[in-house]
């Protein structure tokens, strides 16, 4: 198999190129390998080289041999150090175990072949880190791939991965997809086990899965990972099938509010205004309901809420982590966000973070009960299509927490409400920019209904195409 064909197939259709007899995984493999290597100089989306051979997996999954990466985050494989994009852990630590969905990305046959970038321990809406300096967006390599999984969808969307690991405390699967043209799909809280290491990561917010370039296998991997492992705080319901089978356009006819103005009251890039009318168009035209409308609730106590889950996390994580080693959290090993972050958060008070969960269950109340009279609904991913590297510094001098807060969801102002109701949401490729690039439009559903969300991005797949679009770098 050489470069140009292992390019033209999504991860389900190297999985039964392979089960079929008519290539060999070690020939799949050989091709990402090339694939990887022809781009990770202009993107670097990786984090140290490739293995020097793919991980253990199950030669009798759903995907055996399809190519895949991890995540520098949360996520972590027996003996793969890991960095979570910061000096402060030098080069890796690794852990003796597998997380439980590791294990479960290896059961399902996928070939892990190298760890992706992220920002700092996941908090910025771009991949760039002075530890492993910026990740570069296939469509345009001075622009953003988004974050925090921008090295992950890097890699997807220049086709040297048909996908990779993901996650998403705040929008971090769904904004690098809507920036690099790709399928992210944010589960409902506790539809992918974080065992054994959290119970509810980010107090809640935190939800692992994948970045894809088509729906099928979004919904194929879901269906090989999905459920509770023992002691999983959240056991929901299955799908009435399979996820794969709800990939298809829905037949019967939805309810979908659309909104394009900020919850708050960031200014929306027009690309994006216009990109989630013409789905809305789109879905009107397929005889579904469509209406502009969006969930009232009180924007101000929801941010200072996710101000204190992203400031405790942090200090968790700067504070815990430093205690391991022996060290302290400083300049020297933190960027100056993180750091000040960390600090906001060692500050908190046990009455901190029980106000902080009364103004989630009051928001997640609030879009409850917007959501019994819509299915979904239809936003701009992200305020803008992408942003220019830079503009997210996270090392800049200037800022306090809740200043490097605000300049974060000015930029990703509609994500982080399915992180805080723990609802699915989903981005999918809209219209192309007037620059080129790609513009994410998104769809957050009622809590365990990834179907719903999985049949309208079937269908938008089918009425407004996205398979054929190439970035100007492109795996050869």
């Amino acid at each position: 198999m050489d470069v140009a064909e292992y390019t033209e197939h999504d991860a389900t259709g190297l999985a039964e190129l392979i089960a079929a007899g008519k290539v060999s995984a070690a020939e799949v493999h050989d091709a990402a390998r090339t694939a990887i290597e022809s781009v990770n100089g202009e993107l670097n989306a990786l984090v140290g080289p490739l293995f020097d051979r793919p991980l253990r997996h199950d030669e009798g999954g759903r995907f055996a041999g399809v190519p895949f990466a991890i995540k520098d985050l949360v996520l972590h494989a027996e003996g793969v150090p890991q960095r979570a994009g910061s000096r402060m852990l030098g080069p890796g630590v690794p852990f003796p175990y597998d997380t439980a969905l590791m294990a479960r990305f290896r059961r399902a046959g996928l070939a892990a072949m190298g760890v992706t970038a992220t920002p700092e321990f996941g908090f910025n809406a771009t991949t760039e880190s002075v530890a492993n300096g910026p990740t570069r967006n296939p469509w345009d390599t001075t622009r953003s791939p988004g974050g925090s999984s921008g090295g992950s969808a890097a890699l997807v969307a220049a086709r040297a991965l048909p996908v990779a690991h993901a996650n998403d405390g705040g929008g971090s699967v769904r904004i690098p997809a809507g920036a690099c043209g790709l399928v992210g799909l944010k589960p409902t809280r506790g539809r992918t086990t974080v065992a054994p290491d959290y119970q509810d990561p980010l107090l809640g917010l935190g939800v692992e899965f994948a970045v894809t370039r088509t729906v099928r296998d979004a919904a194929g991997l879901l269906d090989a990972v999905h459920g509770a492992e023992p002691g999983d705080r959240y056991l929901l319901p299955a799908p009435a099938s399979t996820f794969a089978a709800a990939a298809r356009p829905p037949s019967g006819t939805l309810r979908i509010a659309v909104s394009t103005a900020a919850p708050n009251g960031a200014p929306v890039d027009a690309a994006c205004v216009e990109a989630v009318q013409a789905v809305a168009r789109a879905l009107a035209d397929t005889g579904h309901t469509v209406e502009e409308a969006a969930p009232a609730y009180d924007v101000a106590a929801f941010d200072e809420a996710n101000l204190v889950a992203w400031c405790s996390f942090l200090a968790d994580a700067a504070y815990g982590i430093a205690a391991v080693l022996g060290t302290e959290p400083s300049a020297e090993v933190l960027e100056h966000t993180t750091l000040a972050c960390a600090e906001h958060g060692k500050r908190l008070s046990a009455l901190d973070l029980y106000a902080a969960d009364r103004a989630f269950n009051a928001t997640t109340r609030a879009v409850a009960g917007f959501f019994t009279g819509y299915d979904l609904l239809l936003t701009p991913t992200a305020a803008a299509p992408n942003t220019a590297l830079g503009h997210l510094d996270a090392d800049d001098a200037s800022l306090d927490a809740r200043g490097w807060y605000d300049r974060l969801f000015a930029f990703a102002p509609f994500t982080a409400l399915a992180n805080v109701t723990g609802a699915p949401a989903i981005s999918v490729p809209g219209p192309t920019s007037p620059d080129g690039w790609p513009v994410g439009v998104m769809f957050l559903g009622r809590p365990a209904a990834e179907e719903t969300l999985l049949g309208v991005a079937a269908l938008l797949e089918e009425a407004l195409p996205w398979a054929d679009r190439r970035p100007p770098v492109v795996a050869h």
